[in-house]
Order: structure tokens, then C-alpha cells, then sequence
């Protein structure tokens, strides 16, 4: 009996050491695979913003090359999300970034089903924390994108999406309810096509180390549902560009020009300032009107395959047609620290802490992140 019981004892031991192991070699060992293969990964979600709080739930992420062979095709990513957070949301997401063999197609499809808590404080780049309105926004998102390479590193595509809108007041008399300038106050709906061309020489689309791409989209939302629906235009207009400073270290540069031009434009359709990506430590929609301008640069050190750090720093502004000026952008920087869960294909959880405006009488803006993927 004292030998059966030590023969368990060891095989336990060895499987919890064996165990330790490829826990160690998954998530933590520096080492890549350099077999290209298909990696799943049921993953829990916590992520942090500090537009929705604390998010946590469950998904999927599933990744792949769709050319094991070629050594110059971009990973195909698919991905499923659903999720509550701490102030509410509630979020079901579906969606894919495919890549052909030789990269000649590009695909991407979203699906989004999100019911989301947040505070509206008027329309402009001035707008005061003393005006915040609490609302609920209810929202259905599907978009479908589509790029064929004609010339080399030379993409063009075309768009399709539906979106439509829901919101609740949850505070009377306040800003939202009073302002003469919000339009579509109850929600609304847009069916939107468009066509896009894209300059893409980046080496990586996940962890870029050098390279560009410049894009830039037109799309247009006719009139459908006729009475004082939204009829018009939105156009986004983007550049990145990145330089290997080093085996180490990569400086990124991002610029971004979005506008909205029509009849009967909704607040919500209006270009909103901040997020984890972009102008990151402000309140998202805290400013918000037809135009949004901004940049930013990042500095990237990859200690090793797994764990890397970033510092960042920009500027941007919203503004309406004809009142860009250059003393109103506002400054956005701060650092942040990565972990690659996939160092072959370069897919990392980031966690990033930005820093905004001191405006008068109120707190300095900041905003805490957890996300996925490099901000750009």
C-alpha cells in the first residue's frame, strides 16, 4: 500500500511539474513557434476603461495563416467577446481581420451588439465637467470591408454598414435635454457604403517594427428613412508610420483626420476625442463635434519575446467647419507596459495609463486602459 501510495504521489508530483511546465512554456517561456501554426485560445476579458469601468466576461481568439509557407503573410485574427463591466455595459462582439494568400484580399467584418452607460457634456472643445448627463445608449453595429491589392502594396476597397441607436436620459433638465444644437435625441438609424485606398508597407499588421500605411475612406449615408434622418458623408483619413530604432526599440508616429458633413447630423455621429487608442487619458464623447484632428507618437522597448514597455505623447482637437486653431489642440502622453500571449504572430495585452488637460477648476484628465493589440 505504502508503495501504490508513493507511486501516486510521484505521478502527481510529476504531473503538476509537467503541468508547471507547459504553463510556463504558453504563457511565460521566451521562446517562439516558429511552426506558423493556428493557435485557439479561449481567454477571460478583463479589460479597464474609464468610460465603462471594469470589464470582464469571456471569449475566443483564434488565429492563423492562411499561407503557412509564405513567410510574408499577415496573420488572419477571429475573434468573439461577450462581457459586462462594473458601470453596466453590456457588450457581445463578433469579429474577423482575414488575410488571403500573398496578401491580395484583405477582409474585415464586425458585428456588435452594446448596451453602454455614459455621460454626455455637450457639444465643442470646450465643453465643462459640471455639465455631465448621464445617458444610456443601446446600439447595433455590423459592417462588412473589403480590400483587393491592384498594385503593389496598393489596396483598394469598399464598405458596407448598418448602424442603428437608442438613448435614454437618465437625468432631467440636464444638458442633453436643453441643448437647441442636439439633433436625432431619441437615437436613429444609418445604411452607409463606401470605398477606400489604402498604402500599406508595414512588415506586421499586429507588432509593427517598420513600415507604413496610409489609408483613407469615403462613405455615404443616403436617405432611406427620409423625414430628419441623417443624409451625408463621413470621411477618415489615416497615416502610421514606424522606424526600428534598434533590435529593441521601434518609434511609431500616428496621424488621424475624421469629419462628418450633412443634413440633420445626430450628436452621436459627431467625431468624439479620446480612447485607448488615440488621444488616450481623456473621457470619450467628453468632446465631440464634426472634426477631429489629432496625432500622436510612440516610443516601443521589447525587453523580450514577452514582456515589452511603451511611453507615449501627442495632441488633438475637435472642431467645428472653419474653427480649427492650432492653441486649442490639447495634449495627450503617458507609458505603458505589454504582454505578448502570442510572440510568433506579435498579439499582446497592453495596459496603459494616459494623462490630458488641467482645466480651470476641475481635475486634471486621465484616463487607466487594459486592451488588446498596440493602439495603432
Amino acid at each position: 500500500m505504502k508503495r501504490i501510495s508513493l507511486c501516486a504521489t510521484l505521478v502527481l508530483i510529476a504531473a503538476n511539474v509537467l503541468g508547471q511546465n507547459k504553463f510556463i512554456d504558453r504563457y511565460l517561456s521566451n521562446k517562439t513557434d516558429s511552426s506558423r501554426r493556428a493557435s485557439f485560445m479561449p481567454v477571460p476579458i478583463l479589460r479597464y476603461s474609464q468610460e465603462i469601468g471594469l470589464e470582464f466576461g469571456a471569449g475566443i481568439l483564434y488565429s492563423t495563416y492562411l499561407d503557412r509557407k509564405d513567410l510574408g503573410n499577415r496573420s488572419s485574427n477571429f475573434s468573439g467577446i461577450v462581457s459586462v463591466s462594473t458601470k453596466s455595459q453590456y457588450n457581445i462582439s463578433l469579429k474577423s481581420d482575414i488575410w488571403t494568400k500573398k496578401n491580395k484580399h484583405h477582409y474585415i467584418t464586425e458585428l456588435r451588439f452594446k448596451k453602454m452607460p455614459f455621460d454626455f457634456y455637450g457639444i465643442g472643445n470646450e465643453t465643462a465637467e459640471a455639465d455631465a448627463d448621464r445617458l444610456v445608449q443601446g446600439s447595433v453595429k455590423a459592417v462588412i470591408e473589403v480590400e483587393k491589392r491592384f498594385w503593389p502594396k496598393m489596396y483598394t476597397g469598399f464598405s458596407v454598414g448598418f448602424e442603428t441607436y437608442h438613448f435614454n436620459d437618465k437625468i432631467d433638465g440636464g444638458i442633453f435635454s436643453t441643448d437647441p444644437g442636439i439633433i436625432h435625441r431619441i437615437g436613429g438609424s444609418l445604411l452607409y457604403a463606401g470605398i477606400s485606398q489604402t498604402y500599406d508597407t508595414r512588415n506586421s499588421n499586429n507588432y509593427t517594427t517598420k513600415g507604413m500605411m496610409a489609408r483613407i475612406s469615403y462613405q455615404y449615408a443616403p436617405d432611406i428613412w427620409g423625414g430628419d434622418n441623417f443624409t451625408g458623408s463621413l470621411i477618415k483619413a489615416s497615416i502610421r508610420n514606424f522606424w526600428s530604432l534598434s533590435p529593441k526599440f521601434v518609434l511609431g508616429v500616428n496621424g488621424i483626420y475624421n469629419t462628418v458633413q450633412g443634413h440633420n447630423t445626430p450628436f452621436y455621429l459627431l467625431q468624439q476625442l479620446g480612447n485607448d487608442e488615440m488621444m488616450r487619458g481623456y473621457y470619450t464623447g467628453r468632446f465631440r463635434d464634426r472634426n477631429l484632428l489629432a496625432a500622436q507618437a510612440e516610443l516601443r522597448y521589447r525587453y523580450n519575446n514577452r514582456f515589452g514597455l511603451a511611453v507615449f505623447g501627442g495632441g488633438g482637437q475637435v472642431f467645428d467647419n472653419g474653427e480649427l486653431a492650432l492653441e486649442r489642440f490639447k495634449p495627450s502622453y503617458g507609458a505603458g507596459g505589454r504582454y505578448f500571449f502570442d510572440p510568433e504572430k506579435g498579439l499582446s495585452v497592453r495596459v496603459d495609463y494616459g494623462i490630458g488637460e488641467k482645466r480651470a477648476n476641475e481635475k486634471r484628465q486621465t484616463g487607466f486602459y487594459i486592451s488588446l493589440a498596440e493602439a495603432f
